[in-house]
């Protein structure tokens, strides 16, 4: 049954996906906030689906951390879903993605439309820089910045190394930094087509001020936020 299920929600994802992707691109000339919306209803379309089809239930904790300014956002990364999911829970955002990510079509060209900061993994200096000068140009904007400090999906039980881009982010552009964790991988699996039915809860941590991030040692800072990050993961069962 789970299989059965499986299948018929990727089938309605990829379905919901192409026209979704189509009203990010044309409503692109029109506005960001235009092309946002469509995109924050692609979301809300795929979790109800979730939901119904697969019986992935979403849980938000935290919310109360969330800043009234721009931050960046650390974020555990385990699976597609937190990515789906992302929309619904903070104000308007880009994330730091790899450039492949625009080559999909039609949905890759819907992220390209929202601007997102498409970096080539393979030559970490210009990534780096990228992230630094287009990040703080957003941040100034008003734009969030979401930023996966491991780099790429990470199994359940398991931690990849993390990068201290999203502190130097934050430091240059003298904005807070807010760590998300969650349980995703484990009801959607990194390259998994079974959903497994359960319930993902998402932890916004504690926020941490501009000036917090500017007065404590970066390697002391990213040690934080990994042991805080990993904890708060393990606590939730990912």
């Amino acid at each position: 049954m789970t299989w059965l299920r499986s299948t018929l929600f990727n089938l309605c994802f990829m379905a919901v996906t192409v026209p979704f992707s189509l009203l990010v691109i044309g409503c692109r000339p029109f506005g960001f906030s235009a092309a946002w919306f469509w995109a924050r209803g692609w979301s809300a379309t795929v979790l109800t689906l979730l939901r119904w089809i697969a019986g992935v239930r979403l849980e938000v904790e935290g919310r109360e951390h969330l800043p009234d300014a721009p931050c960046v956002v650390m974020a555990k990364h385990q699976s597609a879903l937190e990515t789906i999911a992302m929309p619904l829970l903070v104000p308007p955002f880009v994330w730091v993605l790899k450039r492949e990510l625009f080559y999909i079509p039609v949905f890759g060209w819907a992220l390209w439309a929202l601007d997102e900061i498409a970096i080539r993994r393979s030559n970490p200096r210009e990534a780096l820089k990228q992230v630094l000068a287009q990040g703080r140009r957003f941040l100034s904007k008003g734009r969030w910045v979401v930023i996966f400090p491991e780099g790429s999906r990470m199994p359940p039980g398991e931690t990849g190394d993390y990068q201290a881009s999203g502190i130097m982010l934050a430091r240059q552009a003298e904005v807070g930094i807010l760590p998300l964790a969650h349980n995703a991988g484990v009801c959607w699996p990194k390259r998994g087509w079974i959903k497994r039915p359960g319930t993902v809860r998402m932890r916004f941590l504690p926020f941490i001020p501009a000036q917090q991030v500017q007065e404590t040692p970066r390697p002391e800072l990213l040690a934080r936020l990994k042991t805080d990050i990993e904890a708060a993961t393990r606590e939730l069962g990912g």
